[in-house]
């Protein structure tokens, strides 16, 4: 499968710099998946294509303000972007800068006790960073929120690239697709008969780094912390036993809820989760979701048979990205990048800070 299969080219004016407000305000296209007709409408209308009995799964990681201004005992500025906590004082990190080597130490901007060495160097910019105390509890201190580099404006208010539904931290990225939804619109969807559920996926590195491969299944996906609780598990079943939709708030949330589904013996006993039967056919599982904790490398692209995942609300995302290759996989890569055309020749507005579909 070619890399550039996945490629479409979108002008910079397409690329939404900043949030609309409210944030139920953006615009909605809904996509058939069986027949890949196209309509339109805002975000605050969703309930008008939503179920009683329908159940939401959204991601509730919390964006870390995981950027951290520094420089080297030499002088020279350097700029961390955390990813991963490895154990309590050591870290992967994104290093913006030149001469950042083995052994190099990064005395932190803000506090001036604070400071890292390199462990590690791994491929690219990538570091293993030991610091000199825990750094998480500093973070709101001497951290910034980081947007994605395709954001040029600054963001007045940090909460903004947080969801309603955040309340772990652990990010380096928004799970963009939660960005939608208000609490009004959601206690107006309760009302309705629709239930939510959360699931925890720690945006990580993937989100920053495009598929450089020209096969895709060359392409090597990060680990990324996950966990599909026990209350979200049973939802998950009841909702399956009467009938409703498994609705996914993003791609973050089908790479949890695909990665419960496919549960064996032997990544049980790896990620410490409960076995959960293969299925009999695409969409039907012969045995129950169950709780899930650990770490997920699951790669979805096109020819993946989902088990979990009957529709999902996402937005729009980069030319050959494994997001992107992720919601071709859901729909058929012909049916989003018309859509995607659609969508440029309705200007919508792309990326973090854009628009949303629902593909039902």
């Amino acid at each position: 499968m070619k890399t550039s299969d996945f490629d479409y080219d979108l002008p910079p004016e397409f690329i939404a710099q900043t949030p609309l407000e409210p944030r139920d305000a953006s615009r909605l296209l809904l996509l058939d998946r069986a027949t890949g007709a196209i309509t339109h409408n805002r975000f605050h209308d969703i309930g008008s294509y939503l179920r009683p009995g329908d159940l939401l799964v959204a991601n509730d990681t919390r964006v870390l303000p995981a950027r951290l201004r520094a420089r080297k005992t030499t002088g020279g500025a350097v700029e961390i972007l955390m990813l991963r906590r490895i154990r309590p004082l050591t870290w992967e990190a994104l290093i913006g800068g030149k001469g950042v080597y083995l052994g190099s130490k990064l005395l932190i901007e803000g506090k001036t006790n604070l400071s890292a060495v390199v462990m590690e160097e791994l491929e690219g910019p990538l570091r293993v960073l030991q610091f000199s105390e825990p750094v998480t509890p500093l973070l709101e201190a001497v951290g910034e929120t980081p947007l994605p580099p395709y954001i040029h404006e600054p963001l007045a208010d940090p909460e903004r690239y947080q969801t309603v539904f955040a309340k772990i931290p652990g990010s380096a990225a928004a799970p963009t697709a939660g960005l939608h939804f208000t609490p009004g619109l959601m206690d107006s969807l309760k009302t309705s008969g629709v239930r939510f559920a959360s699931v925890t996926l720690h945006v990580g590195l993937d989100t920053f780094a495009p598929v450089t491969e020209d096969e895709v299944e060359e392409h090597k996906i990060h680990t990324e912390y996950c966990q599909l609780p026990r209350e979200t598990a049973m939802a998950i079943n009841e909702t399956r036993a009467k009938g409703g939709r498994v609705i996914a708030v993003g791609t973050t949330a089908v790479r949890v809820l695909e990665t419960a589904a496919r549960a064996s013996d032997d990544s049980a006993a790896t990620l410490g989760y409960t076995r959960v039967l293969e299925p009999r056919e695409s969409g039907t599982l012969r045995g129950l979701i169950q709780p899930v904790v650990g770490n997920t490398d699951l790669f979805v692209t096109p020819g993946f048979k989902f088990q979990v995942v009957n529709a999902l609300v996402t937005n729009f995302h980069l030319p050959r990205s494994t997001l992107l290759m992720l919601v071709s996989a859901f729909v058929g890569r012909e049916k989003i990048m018309a859509a995607y055309e659609a969508a440029k020749a309705g200007h919508y507005r792309f990326y973090s800070f854009g628009d949303a579909m629902f593909i039902h």
